[in-house]
């Protein structure tokens, strides 16, 4: 007997259904019942004739949002419901008001905020203005956010249905936008599951090579982890600790993005896995205790790596992960990272801000994004906005002190400048060398979790264009970006292949953007764009500015004699009053071959400074390099 198929269809739906229903009468009034199962048989009826690529009715996917909304997410009766009508304002012919008027001004609002906008006329672009949509609900709620990344997870979850134009446009908006999000929002297993299904579709040749390797790791490492976890449990069981010891494999995203920052392959990757320690604690003041107490009995049975320990319990990540890490050489002569955590912690690391769903929770987390978002520069072009977010709530942070005991969180690998503007505009705009944990340092040093950082300023120090390569947080991109807008009213821009300077032969191309670009006349590159792009050359008339030093080498040729090196110091230095960047000097047989680094205003400075290098006495030959 052969059923009918739109029967067996509703058949299927009404059980995907039912699984949200049985879920959410565990946690809700039976009015609440009711409307949620009204918004399901709202958005069937909505939906009916519609289907997804797959050929399946398109019902199936609202109530797999639901299905994760309510299970996965745990979430009340109205982002349920919201999770049922999603898409029924911007797939049919219902409105916002029908929403209001049949489930209230909370739902209204929260379809309101996942609902795509319509006109053509946007702001940045239909993405960009997406994003900010999104975001900028958060000023008053964050459930909106939470109904957002479970429609993102499920059309990730089913993206093999659709063309690879759109494989790659939805995993694009994924890894830049929606998982750094899940991240920010403490929803690990979200924000780790929409990095891998995107790492998938963008380059599935990397995924299944390095999912494969994992595998075969897994199987290769079984035993002897079998061993490790055995002696573990041992330790713990004779000292009563009541605890849960997993091992879990490190996802193919995380993995390859390791080996993309290190350069190594697969197997020199240290850390592939971890050991999860997640013990038993009732009393949320002594699990700090209770983690202490575990690492000191773990560290009386394997020797502890120097410097390995990491205290996330004390200090919590951004996005409020906690935990206690430990590395430990194993039986086998290997070093394994251990993390012990309590069962909350652990909830909440899965969960983030959903973890604890007390109204003075859900605030704090709020707060937090106001305070992060506030000072987002929306009106920014695309590019920017994406990179804003990006640094802002991806992955991992790192958290450093002022010598005062200060707290800075900032997006790892920061630099003291980031810190510098993170403290304030005025330190970053001056700041001329930090201190890190007392030792001198550049302010383009790499910052590290832990780092006490000292930015000492000097009020003749300004920002220099290198600047801008070593700073990752939007406070400091923002303030350099504008600061040099100011200084370069007239666009111009110097080629870093031949570095021009005021008063030299010089031409110019005008870009697409009406900056002028500014080379040597005798650059390749300007020669090869003159016989390509003849229309866009400008005659250019640059004078130098008394605040702005262009970088210039020269190479010295002399015959050594007592207070050589001396002179030519001294000249550049004293007589003609510039700092020297870098100096290099070599001896052969008496014949000295020195290369000096500095800074000049104009081409005449230069030829002066070459002048007066050539008189002093034993130089033979001085040119610029």
């Amino acid at each position: 007997m052969i059923k009918d198929r739109s029967s067996l269809a509703g058949t299927i739906v009404l059980e995907k259904a039912q699984i949200v229903f049985k879920e959410m009468e565990k946690r809700v009034s039976a009015e609440d019942m009711v409307r949620i199962q009204a918004a399901f048989e709202l958005a069937r009826e909505a939906h009916a004739e519609q289907k997804r690529k797959s050929g399946e009715p398109y019902i199936i996917h609202p109530i797999a949002v639901a299905t994760i909304v309510a299970i996965e997410l745990k979430l009340g009766a109205n982002p349920v419901i919201a999770a049922f009508l999603h898409d029924v304002v911007e797939d049919t012919d219902y409105t916002i008001d029908d929403i209001r008027q049949r489930f209230g001004d909370d739902v209204a609002f929260l379809v309101s905020v996942v609902t795509k906008k319509s006109t053509g006329n946007y702001e940045i672009s239909k993405q960009v203005d997406n994003y900010k949509q999104m975001l900028n609900s958060i000023h008053y709620d964050i459930r909106a956010l939470l109904v957002k990344l479970a429609d993102r997870l499920h059309n990730m979850r089913t993206l093999s249905n659709m063309r690879p134009d759109k494989q790659m446009k939805i995993a694009g908006e994924t890894d830049f936008f929606y998982a750094p999000l899940a991240n920010r929002l403490g929803l690990y297993n979200v924000k780790i599951e929409l990095e891998n299904l995107s790492f998938r579709y963008r380059c599935p040749h990397d995924y299944e090579l390095i999912a494969g390797l994992i595998q075969k790791d897994r199987d290769s490492q079984k035993e002897r982890l079998k061993i490790f976890t055995e002696k573990i449990r041992e330790v713990l069981d004779s000292d009563g600790i009541d605890a849960q010891i997993s091992i879990v494999y490190r996802a193919p995203y995380s993995i390859w993005r390791k080996m993309r920052k290190t350069g190594d392959d697969f197997n020199h990757i240290p850390f592939r896995h971890v050991v999860k320690i997640v013990f038993s604690c009732a009393d949320k003041d002594k699990e700090k205790d209770t983690a202490l107490r575990i690492y000191s009995r773990l560290t009386d049975f394997f020797n502890e790596k120097p410097c390995g320990i990491i205290n996330y319990i004390d200090s919590p990540k951004e996005n409020g992960y906690q935990s206690f890490h430990v590395q430990l050489l194993s039986n086998y002569g290997c070093w394994e990272e251990v993390h012990i955590s309590s069962e909350r912690m652990d909830r909440s690391s899965q969960l983030g801000v959903v973890a604890e769903r007390s109204e003075d929770n859900v605030r704090r987390w709020i707060d937090k994004f106001r305070t992060v978002l506030k000072d987002m520069e929306f009106h920014q072009k695309e590019g920017d906005f994406i990179e804003n977010v990006v640094t802002t709530f991806y992955n991992d942070d790192i958290l450093v002190f002022t010598p005062q005991g200060k707290s800075v969180n900032l997006p790892k690998r920061a630099t003291a400048l980031d810190f510098a503007f993170e403290i304030h505009s005025h330190i970053g705009e001056h700041a001329h060398y930090a201190r890190i944990n007392g030792q001198l340092a550049s302010v383009k040093t790499e910052l590290h979790r832990g780092d006490v950082v000292e930015i000492v300023t000097n009020a003749d120090i300004v920002p220099k264009p290198d600047w801008t390569e070593h700073v990752l947080t939007y406070k400091a991109k923002g303030f350099l970006k504008r600061y040099f807008a100011k200084q370069e009213k007239n666009n111009f821009y110097f080629c870093p292949n031949c570095h021009p300077i005021p008063g030299e032969e010089m031409v110019g191309f005008k870009e697409a953007d009406g900056s002028i670009t500014v080379h040597k006349r005798n650059c390749p590159v300007a020669i090869g764009q003159a016989s390509q792009q003849g229309d866009s050359i400008v005659s250019v008339d640059y004078a130098d500015n008394p605040a702005t030093l262009y970088p210039v080498c020269i190479q010295i040729l002399a015959v050594d004699r007592f207070h050589l090196l001396c002179d030519m110091i001294n000249c550049i230095t004293n007589d003609l009053h510039l700092s020297m960047n870098l100096l290099s000097t070599s001896t052969t047989d008496s014949i000295v071959s020195c290369t000096i680094n500095f800074g000049v205003h104009s081409f005449g400075e230069l030829q002066t400074i070459i002048a007066q290098v050539s008189a002093i006495d034993g130089v033979e030959e001085v040119k610029r390099i």
